[in-house]
């Protein structure tokens, strides 16, 4: 039974909510679900909902007809039984499916000219082919196909049954498909192509073996077993996670992946509010290469696609170490049926090495060693995996981590032809594009509530002068982003610039305002010219933070529906009317991503390349919150031999 209305659906809520639809008489044979979500109530009814009260409970279907070649937006009230509104949105193409995704390869690996194309290429199992369909961005469609819900497809070739599926790029065919109608329009044929370039694209060790001469996996590579003997310290009920003295509501869509609701810290018996929901809201991944293979090359891996549709099963020892917890996700298909994602969701504890340290002159020492909890998921966006990791301390702090593995994307060189200014050699006669990745996280912070005001904090040299005789003053200035007119935030590193959410009126047992800050470890510039087709697509990469006040349904920072969109219909339409900031319900929106600057190490896979962002109690506690840990039984782990105590 649901107990509280930001538990995601069920299984038996989505089927509800589709037979609630064909019952009305408004699902037409020819609609597709392109998702399925919970409809989540205002936040102003979830934090006055309490335990006891009705639980309200809402599907939100986003629906779109291939014969009519419209997009529709149906709410469904599971309780009631009822459909509430199904209107009609114009102008916009809902995101592509997983299902359509299979439908495409098999659609293009049945078109009689891509046959004849790749057969031209020597090309005749087509079981060794992998057709990968992006979306397009309206700026570079092709015009005669703009009325279309229309993808391009990537060819890629595999040496063997089990090789990599990205190791060989098919270059210069691109099939446009017409995805309603699942069939190949035309085919984009390169005037020039290179021949294919002997690469060694492998990484399983058995194909790697036969082409590496001499490789071995390591043989001093020894077990490393974490335990927990006790069991884990933390407990999952209803979809409410605990631990030490936090608590916070595990959600989870088919857009956003993880979501984490109501996130509070216990403070000495008093339960204090630091976020009501943060999540990932856009993913923009441009390539920055001109070329024929690369020019439509942008992804919207959220509004697009869906990185909870793309989440994968999490697997012991492999994925996730320790003492595991872990949480399904339940989503529905194009035909809104419910399929479970099994392990979605990693729970877990991990050592975090020393939190505070001292050793006196007398030679007492008091050690504590930090531990976090860890909430993660993994999503496989075609070449891509991003590994997403949020980490909740002892001390307070909150930390998200980004780790992005997978296989870059790459394309043979003609023999003797220079390696483009756009990409770095990576095997022989084969160059991987220069590409980025920006993701945006949406942080609807409540710090002790939401009347909240965010403070932009720079540090400065002072000079020298009668207060300052050595030059070594070093002061901070706070200015508050007043209105929505000042939303768009950069980092300064010289500045060393931080951004602190402090509530409007409490004050700590030191009369400073209580607070926390966001440390913005790993933003990137955009480097689009302000007039770049993909740029205006989605102008919220342009900063690295914005501050907006909050609404319900702003939640997509590049639109609702961002598939072959034009323009923002974002983050630049919500900061128009200049809504004022200060002392009001406030949301944090943190632009961070990825520079990637190819490299010869990055291939044949990628390893990890770790990117994150900090969540820092600033004025929150009086003092430091970690002073109650215990100290750490030293004597019953590793190979101690004696020596000084822990405590």
């Amino acid at each position: 039974m649901t107990r509280h209305p930001l538990t995601p659906l069920s299984a038996e809520e989505f089927d509800r909510s589709r037979s609630v639809l064909q019952e009305s008489g408004r699902l037409l044979p020819s609609m597709r679900f392109a998702s399925v979500s919970l409809a989540e109530p205002p936040k102003a009814d979830v934090l006055a909902w309490r335990e006891g009260d009705p639980v309200p409970r809402r599907a939100l279907s986003v629906l779109w007809d291939r014969a009519g070649r419209s997009t529709h937006e149906a709410v469904v009230d599971l309780v009631a039984g009822e459909v509430v509104s199904f209107d009609h949105v114009p102008g916009v193409t809902p995101n592509f499916t997983v299902d359509e995704y299979h439908e495409c390869e098999r659609a293009v690996k049945a078109d009689p000219d891509v046959v004849a194309a790749l057969a031209a290429r020597g090309i005749t199992d087509l079981g060794l082919v992998l057709i990968d369909v992006w979306t397009y961005g309206l700026g570079v469609m092709p015009e005669q196909w703009r009325d279309r819900r229309l993808g391009w497809c990537d060819v890629w070739r595999r040496e063997t049954p089990l090789g990599s599926p990205y190791a060989h790029h098919v270059q210069g065919v691109k099939p446009i498909v017409d995805m309603d109608a699942m069939r190949v329009v035309h085919l984009d044929v390169a005037d020039e192509i290179a021949p294919p370039a002997p690469v060694m694209g492998e990484y399983e060790p058995e194909l790697v073996a036969a082409k590496v001469p001499g490789f071995r996996l390591r043989e001093d590579v020894r077990a490393l077993d974490v335990t927990q003997p006790e069991g884990p310290s933390f407990t999952v009920e209803d979809g409410e996670l605990r631990w030490q003295k936090w608590r916070m509501r595990l959600g989870f869509t088919g857009r956003e992946g993880l979501v984490l609701h109501r996130v509070r810290y216990d403070d000495d018996g008093t339960e204090r509010s630091i976020a009501h929901r943060m999540s990932f809201a856009e993913m923009v991944v441009p390539y920055r290469d001109a070329g024929f293979d690369h020019y439509r090359r942008t992804a919207y891996d959220i509004g697009e696609w869906g990185l909870g549709y793309m989440t994968t099963s999490l697997a012991l020892g492999c994925d996730c170490l320790g003492e595991i917890r872990y949480v399904d996700a339940v989503l529905a298909d194009s035909k809104g049926e419910p399929y479970t994602v099994p392990n979605a969701v990693c729970l877990h504890e991990e050592d975090d090495a020393v939190l505070w340290k001292h050793v006196d002159a007398n030679g007492r020492a008091q050690v504590r060693r930090s531990r976090r909890m860890v909430v993660s998921f993994h999503a496989t966006v075609a070449n891509y995996e991003y590994l997403v990791y949020w980490r909740f301390y002892t001390d307070g702090n909150i930390e998200c981590e980004v780790r992005a593995t997978g296989i870059m994307v790459t394309t043979p060189l003609p023999e003797g032809a220079p390696v483009p200014a756009t990409g770095t050699l990576v095997d022989e006669r084969t160059y991987a594009p220069f590409h980025q990745h920006f993701i945006v996280a949406r942080l609807d912070l409540d710090v002790d509530g939401p009347e909240n005001t965010v403070l932009e904090v720079d540090s400065a040299a002072a000079p020298i002068g009668p207060g300052n005789p050595h030059g070594l003053a070093v002061t901070t200035t706070a200015t508050a982003i007043e209105s929505e007119s000042q939303a768009g935030r950069d980092v300064d590193w010289a500045a060393q610039r931080s951004w602190k959410v402090q509530h409007a009126t409490k004050r700590n047992g030191l009369g400073t305002p209580v607070g926390y800050k966001l440390v913005a470890t790993s933003a990137i510039p955009h480097m689009f010219d302000p007039q770049a087709l993909q740029f205006l697509r989605a102008p919220v990469i342009g900063h690295d933070v914005w501050v907006t006040r909050h609404h319900d349904d702003e939640l997509w920072p590049a639109g609702n529906h961002p598939t072959q969109s034009e323009s923002d219909s974002g983050m630049t339409r919500w900061i128009a009317d200049d809504e004022p900031l200060v002392g009001t319900d406030v949301v944090l929106w943190h632009v961070f991503g990825i520079h990637h600057i190819t490299r010869p190490e990055d291939w044949p896979v990628m390893p990890a390349d770790v990117v994150s962002f900090w969540l820092k109690p600033s004025g929150f506690f009086d003092r430091n919150p970690a002073l109650d840990l215990p100290p750490s039984p030293g004597a019953r782990h590793g190979s101690a031999q004696g020596g000084p105590s822990c405590h």
